[in-house]
């Protein structure tokens, strides 16, 4: 549409940055993310220390907007759903990890964009470009041959990861279209804030569920070396926040999701693993899916 903000070409720049922006950090966020767990910090704990890394972000946006925190009942709401929808996810996707590494939980998480489309489609009424639409369809199978494991694998511990993974899915993919209807109803810095302030109060339930009777390294390695891993989160989701504000989230979701395509690279780099065919092929489509995207 001639009015959409989102296609003046301003505003367009500004999301394709932003989406690019949360892309690179969620994708290397995800290939790191389980290192201070492999040297002694729990990943519970590392939840709590990634709800701290929001706060910093929160204040800094707040600042740069004026502090105008919309505080009126439907910004509770709307804030509170994406927060605890985003937060929740987070804590189970630190179990899911548990059972399965990062570079096979990770692209079956990231098709998440398949939820926030249908809706988005059905209840905000977004159309795309035949060259985003191409995008867009390349970038759901891309992901899903980016998740292939074989029978063999001895990586994969039984089917939990894949049930919470599934539950992360459908959360995430809520999520974001909550985000941006949200966008329209409340400044982007108000919709972050209430985002960090969810993930702080689901700290106390991480701790309940940390076992502290086991030994915990609080060394510089363990809960600073996370503190500077999850930042990287932080910073991608208010990136992914001011995304959706300035573009459509049938085109914004599905390049984000993409960032498996980098936490894989790394991941197989860590566990001295060769990609398969079907990962390569999957890395193929979605470089061209991001490409077509990204117009």
């Amino acid at each position: 549409m001639e009015n959409d903000p989102s296609t003046q070409p301003a505003t367009r720049r500004r999301w394709l940055f932003y989406a690019i922006v949360t892309t690179l950090t969620w994708g290397v966020w995800g290939a790191l993310i389980e290192i201070p767990e492999q040297r002694g910090f729990p990943a519970t704990l590392g939840y709590s220390v990634w709800a701290l890394t929001m706060i910093p972000c929160a204040v800094l946006a707040l600042r740069a907007d004026g502090w105008r925190l919309a505080r009126h009942r439907e910004a509770w709401i709307l804030g509170a759903l994406v927060g605890f929808l985003g937060a929740g996810g987070q804590l189970i996707l630190f179990e899911a990890l548990r059972s399965g590494p990062a570079f096979i939980v990770f692209p079956v998480v990231s098709l998440y964009p398949a939820v926030t489309i249908a809706l988005s489609v059905w209840l905000l009424s977004e159309r795309a470009t035949s060259r985003s639409q191409l995008g867009i369809a390349l970038a759901i199978p891309a992901i899903a041959l980016l998740s292939y494991v074989a029978p063999d694998d001895t990586l994969v511990r039984g089917y939990v990861w894949l049930v919470l993974a599934f539950g992360v899915f459908m959360m995430w993919g809520v999520q974001a279209y909550v985000m941006k209807h949200a966008n329209a109803r409340m400044t982007s810095e108000s919709i972050f804030f209430y985002m960090m302030l969810t993930g702080v109060l689901l700290v106390p339930i991480a701790l309940w569920m940390t076992d502290f009777t086991q030994p915990i390294n609080y060394r510089f390695d363990g809960p600073y070396l996370a503190a500077l891993i999850h930042v990287l989160n932080a910073v991608g989701a208010l990136c992914l926040v001011y995304a959706l504000r300035d573009g459509k989230a049938i085109i914004v979701v599905p390049m984000t999701a993409l960032a498996p395509v980098i936490t894989i690279v790394l991941s197989l780099a860590i566990y001295a693993r060769v990609p398969s065919g079907i990962q390569l092929g999957g890395m193929s489509l979605a470089a061209l899916a991001i490409y077509l995207m990204a117009e």
